[in-house]
């Protein structure tokens, strides 16, 4: 996943029960495909080099049973832990904020919700019958990664669609490989997060 050239699009899978989605980079070639273990009280997401799963490549995992503010482990094919996400719990209440930790445990991104209100208005009217299935139209939000200069990164916008199933991830400044594999990872568990939270 290191090689991967931006952008790359989240797309999910609507017609099956799991929270599953495949990542696709700028020649539209699948580079992952991630699945969500469902019904499991600790986050499991296992992460495939394609849709057929033929090789697993990562996997990730919550560290606490909860997820209020968690951290989600990222793991290579061998088990080797190579950075994580962490959610921060009361500061993600109005606004989305997580912080992208490396193999060190030192800190090196933060992701941040560029616009609260749009999410808001998203989940609100996203209630409404018949209504509910055009807000994947009308409000999309975006995250923001930024470094511990508070250069921009990457930003993540989530596109037209119905029910909220695409995203877009494009690079604002260039990445070394090692973090780029991180920065990838951590968008992939935080979007599954924060759809869920709506």
């Amino acid at each position: 996943m290191k090689d991967i050239k931006f952008p790359i699009k989240f797309s999910f899978n609507i017609t099956t029960l799991s929270n599953d989605f495949t990542a696709t980079d700028a020649s539209g070639k699948t580079v992952a495909f991630v699945k969500q273990k469902m019904f499991k009280l600790k986050e499991d997401i296992s992460i495939f080099d394609n849709q057929h799963k033929t090789n697993l490549e990562y996997k990730i995992n919550a560290d606490k049973w909860i997820d209020f503010s968690a951290a989600y482990s990222f793991k290579d094919s061998e088990g080797k832990e190579i950075g994580k996400i962490a959610r921060k719990g009361w500061a993600s209440i109005w606004k989305a904020h997580y912080e992208i930790i490396d193999q060190h445990q030192k800190l090196q991104y933060h992701i941040r919700e560029e616009n609260a209100w749009v999410k808001v208005l998203d989940s609100v009217l996203g209630q409404i019958p018949i209504l509910g299935g055009f807000t994947g139209y009308l409000f999309n939000p975006s995250y923001i990664i930024t470094d511990l200069k508070n250069q921009n990164i990457v930003r993540m916008k989530k596109e037209p669609s119905f029910f909220g199933r695409k995203f877009v991830l494009n690079e604002l400044k260039p990445i070394d490989l090692d973090d780029k594999e991180r920065i990838i990872l951590g968008f992939m568990m935080m979007v599954l997060l924060e759809r869920r939270r709506g």
